[in-house]
C-alpha cells in the first residue's frame, strides 16, 4: 500500500495537511460540546442560575456542532480529491506498464485479470483513501483526546471503559483473521468471472452455432455462485461487528450510570452534584472513545480488501519487462533489409525450442514467403522481427542493426504489420486505416482511399451507409472476415513502411480477390520489403524467396522452381493444393 502512496504529489500533500487540520478542528469542536453540557448540567442543578447563562452555553454547543459539520464538508472535499487523483495516477501507471508488456507478460497475468486490476482493484484503493483517510486520522486523535479528558473523572468508569475496548479489540482481530484470506479469493474469482464474460462475448457465434448456451451459463453460474457465497460469508462476518458495537455502547452507557448511581448514593451531599456532572461528561467522552473504535472497525472492514488490491496492483507495476527498450533511434546502416543469423527461439515459459538455428537474408524490394505445416513456427518467426518476442539464441537484424538495439518505437515505425487475426477498433473505417499515424493527421483522405483501393476494399466501403466514415464495431463484429482483412491490410499500406509483414493475412479472401490484391500490392510496394506467411501455394508462387519450415527448422530456401526440385516438404504441400499442370504453368 505504501508503494502506491508514493504517487502523491505536492498538491496532494498540501491537501492531506489541510484535511489533517480540518479533522483536528472537527475533533476539538466535538469534544468541546460535553464541556458545555457539563456546565449546563451544573447550572440547571444550581439554585440562582440565570437562564441567560444556560442559553449562552447552549448557543456555544450549537456553534460547535455547526463548526464540526462545516469541517466535515471541507475534509470530505479534500479527501475525495486526494482519492480521485491518486486512483487516476495509479490507473495511468498500470495502463502504461501493461502497454509496455510483451505478449509473454500479458499471458502471464491474463487479459481478464489485467482488466480487473485496472478497474476493480484501483476502485478498492480509491474507496479506502476516500473513506479511510478521515477515519485513520480522526480515530486515534479522538480516542487520545477523549481519554485525556476523562483520566481523572472516575477510576471505576475507566476500568469499565477499558474492558469494553479490550472486548472490541478481540472481536475485530477475530473478524480480520477470518475474512482476510477470503478477500484474496474474491479478487481471483472476479478475474475468473470477467474472463468467462469476455470469453462468452467474444465467442458468441461459436456458442450459438454449437447450442452451448447452457454450458456457458453453467460455467458462469458456478463461478458466480462461488463468488456470491464468499461475499455473503465476508459480509455476514463483518455484519456481526455492528450489533457488537452497539451492544458495547449501550452496555457501557448503562454501566456508567449504574456505577454513578452507587457513587452518588454513597457520597456526601456536597459531592453529589460534582459526581453527577462527572458522570454525564464521562458518558459523553466514553461514547467518543467507543466511536473512535467504531471508526477503526470500519477501516478494518475496507483495509483488508484494499491491501489485497494494492498487492495485486503492485504485482503489475513491479513485474519485470522481458523486452527492454534499446537506444538506437537513427536510420539503419541499410534500408529495408531483414537478416536472421542462427536464430533459435522458445517461449519464456516453454521447454522446447519452436525455432532452431534459422538463418536467411531479405534485401530491399524483395518478397520473402514463409510456408509450412500448422505449428511449424511461421508466426513465431515473424514475431521476432518487430520484437513481440526476443530470440533465445542468435540475432535478428533490420536495416543492418540488431533489433535489440533499436528503441521499440523506431523499430516498429519501419514496419507495416498485418496480424493473423485482423483486429478492428471501435471507430470509423478511415480511422482504422489511418491508425498507424497515431492520430496525428498526417495520413490524408486520398492516401486512405488509395490504401483501401489497393487492398480491394473500395467497393464494400463505398457501399456502406456513410462510406469511409462508416462505423466499425470493436473487433469488426459488423463486417465480414474478408472485409476485416482488407481494412487491416489497408492499415499497413497507408503507413507506407519500409517493411511489410503479412501473417496469413489473405486466408479469408476468395482466390480472385487474393490474386488482384497481390498484383496491386506488388505495384504499390515495389520499393518495400515484404514478408508473407501463407498457407496457400497460390499466394506465394511468385515470391523472390520462399522459406519452408518443418518442426521449427528451415528445410528449404529458394524460389518456387528451385524448391520444386530440391525440397520434398515444399513439393508435398504444393501437390496437395494444386495439380501438376497448374504447378508447371505457374
Amino acid at each position: 500500500m505504501w508503494n502506491l502512496f508514493k504517487n502523491f504529489d505536492k498538491k496532494d500533500i498540501f491537501y492531506i495537511l489541510m484535511a489533517f487540520i480540518g479533522i483536528c478542528s472537527q475533533v476539538w469542536l466535538e469534544l468541546k460540546m460535553p464541556d458545555y453540557m457539563s456546565t449546563i448540567t451544573r447550572l440547571v442543578q444550581t439554585e440562582g442560575s440565570s437562564m441567560a447563562d444556560i442559553l449562552e452555553n447552549g448557543a456555544y454547543m450549537m456553534l460547535c456542532a455547526l463548526g464540526s459539520l462545516l469541517g466535515a464538508v471541507i475534509v470530505g472535499y479534500f479527501t475525495s480529491h486526494i482519492a480521485a487523483t491518486l486512483s487516476m495516477r495509479i490507473r495511468k501507471l498500470v495502463f502504461d506498464k501493461v502497454t509496455n508488456f510483451s505478449i509473454h507478460e500479458v499471458k502471464m497475468f491474463s487479459t481478464s485479470s489485467l482488466i480487473t486490476r485496472t478497474t476493480n482493484d484501483i476502485t478498492q484503493i480509491q474507496m479506502f483513501v476516500g473513506m479511510g483517510m478521515q477515519m485513520i486520522i480522526k480515530a486515534p486523535i479522538t480516542a487520545i483526546w477523549a481519554v485525556s479528558k476523562i483520566l481523572n473523572k472516575g477510576f471505576e468508569w475507566s476500568i469499565l471503559t477499558g474492558g469494553m475496548i479490550v472486548l472490541l479489540g478481540i472481536v475485530i482481530t477475530m473478524l480480520i483473521t477470518m475474512v482476510m484470506p477470503k478477500f484474496k479469493i474474491i479478487q481471483r474469482l472476479t478475474d475468473r468471472l470477467n474472463g468467462i464474460s469476455r470469453e462468452n462475448l467474444n465467442g458468441i457465434r461459436v456458442i450459438r452455432a454449437f447450442n452451448a448456451e447452457d454450458y456457458q451459463e453453467n460455467k458462469f453460474k458456478e463461478v458466480n455462485q462461488e463468488l456470491t457465497d464468499i461475499h455473503l460469508f465476508t459480509q455476514r462476518a463483518m455484519a456481526t461487528l455492528s450489533p457488537v458495537m452497539y451492544l458495547v455502547m449501550y452496555f457501557l452507557t448503562l454501566g456508567i450510570y449504574f456505577i454513578g448511581a452507587y457513587l452518588i448514593k454513597d457520597a456526601l451531599m456536597v459531592d453529589k452534584l460534582p459526581i453527577f456532572s462527572n458522570m454525564v461528561v464521562f458518558s459523553s467522552y466514553a461514547m467518543q472513545v467507543i466511536m473512535s473504535f467504531l471508526m477503526l472497525a470500519a477501516i478494518f472492514m475496507i483495509l483488508p480488501r484494499a491491501q489485497v488490491s494494492a498487492n495485486r496492483i503492485n504485482e503489475v507495476l513491479q513485474a519485470p519487462i522481458t523486452i527492454q527498450d534499446g537506444e538506437y533511434a537513427e536510420e539503419g546502416l541499410e534500408t529495408g533489409t531483414i537478416e536472421f543469423k542462427n536464430v533459435s527461439f522458445k517461449y519464456p515459459d516453454g521447454e522446447n525450442e519452436l525455432l532452431k538455428n534459422i538463418s536467411f537474408r531479405v534485401n530491399k524490394g524483395t518478397t520473402l514467403a514463409i510456408i509450412g505445416a500448422t505449428g511449424s513456427g511461421k508466426t513465431s518467426l515473424i514475431n521476432l522481427i518487430p520484437r513481440f518476442y526476443d530470440t533465445s539464441q542468435g540475432s535478428v537484424f533490420v536495416d543492418g542493426v540488431d533489433v535489440k538495439e533499436y528503441s521499440q518505437e523506431s523499430l516498429r515505425n519501419k514496419i507495416g504489420y498485418v496480424s493473423q487475426k485482423a483486429f478492428m477498433f471501435d471507430d470509423t473505417v478511415s480511422n482504422n486505416v489511418s491508425y498507424g499515424d497515431h492520430g496525428k493527421g498526417n495520413i490524408s483522405v486520398e492516401k486512405i482511399k488509395d490504401a483501401i483501393r489497393v487492398a480491394q476494399g473500395s467497393e464494400f466501403v463505398e457501399a456502406m451507409e456513410q462510406g469511409y466514415d462508416s462505423h466499425v464495431a470493436q473487433g469488426g463484429t459488423n463486417i465480414s472476415g474478408g472485409q476485416k482483412q482488407r481494412i487491416s491490410i489497408a492499415r499497413a499500406i497507408a503507413r507506407n513502411p519500409e517493411i511489410y509483414i503479412f501473417d496469413d493475412s489473405f486466408s479469408a479472401l476468395d482466390y480472385k480477390t487474393d490474386v488482384t490484391l497481390r498484383k496491386e500490392l506488388k505495384k504499390y510496394t515495389k520499393d518495400a520489403t515484404c514478408v508473407i506467411v501463407a498457407q496457400r501455394i497460390g499466394t506465394i508462387l511468385n515470391a523472390d524467396q520462399i522459406l519452408v519450415l518443418e518442426d521449427g527448422e528451415c528445410v528449404g530456401l529458394g524460389n518456387h522452381k528451385e524448391l520444386m526440385k530440391t525440397c520434398e516438404v515444399y513439393k508435398e504441400i504444393a501437390y496437395s493444393q494444386l495439380s501438376k499442370e497448374e504447378l508447371e504453368n505457374a
